[in-house]
């Protein structure tokens, strides 16, 4: 099996283009089954360096919807063995809810990332605040590349490593994010469009 480089690059500006036709193709196969489907991540951020692999999540009324998983098979995704996101340090709700499922796209697909998550959780939130704060602020967006950088030039076939130090990265941006979500009466409701 090769090793995979993490490889962070300069913002793209076809992302959100080729988001929507990503999200085209998962509303035709779930239809009523997705409450709602958003770009999220570092290419859904105008400006951010990124892997270049699209995030999208699908949000849910329930993981276990019977007809999630036919829907996407349909098209070729893979469900996987991860079916949990990264708790932050002092989080009250309890791992459970921050579970979720991911699917793998087909091999035909651009590089993408498909998160399945429910729309009352956390995971779910914590994506499209963390998503809106980083459109919102150009100094944290910047300080955030800089750091994605810097980890795959240390860690360029460690993904463990990369993430290891990532993930807290992410809690502290989170933090302000949080204040900015109060200041500014965000809510995941009336979360920043997809593109």
């Amino acid at each position: 099996m090769p090793t995979t480089r993490l490889l962070i690059m300069p913002y793209d500006e076809q992302w959100p283009a080729e988001f929507a036709a990503i999200e085209r193709l998962l509303r035709d196969a779930l239809g009523p089954a997705a409450a709602r489907i958003d770009h999220i991540g570092s290419t859904a951020v105008p400006g951010l360096a990124a892997k270049d692999v699209i995030d999208v999540q699908i949000g849910v009324a329930e993981l276990d919807d019977p007809r999630l998983e036919p829907a996407l098979a349909r098209l070729g995704a893979t469900r996987t063995d991860i079916t949990s996101d990264h708790v932050p340090p002092g989080d009250v709700h309890g791992p459970g809810a921050w579970e979720k499922r991911y699917f793998r796209p087909p091999s035909s697909w651009r590089p993408t990332h498909l998160h399945v998550r429910e729309t009352g959780r956390p995971n779910f939130r914590y994506a499209l605040l963390f998503r809106d704060y980083l459109r919102h602020s150009v100094a944290a967006a910047g300080a955030y590349a800089r750091i994605k950088v810097a980890l795959a030039r240390a860690h360029p076939t460690d993904v463990e490593a990369y993430y290891a130090v990532k993930d807290p990265v992410c809690d502290l941006v989170m933090e302000a994010a949080e204040r900015w979500a109060s200041s500014v009466g965000w809510s995941p409701d009336e979360a920043g469009g997809n593109g």
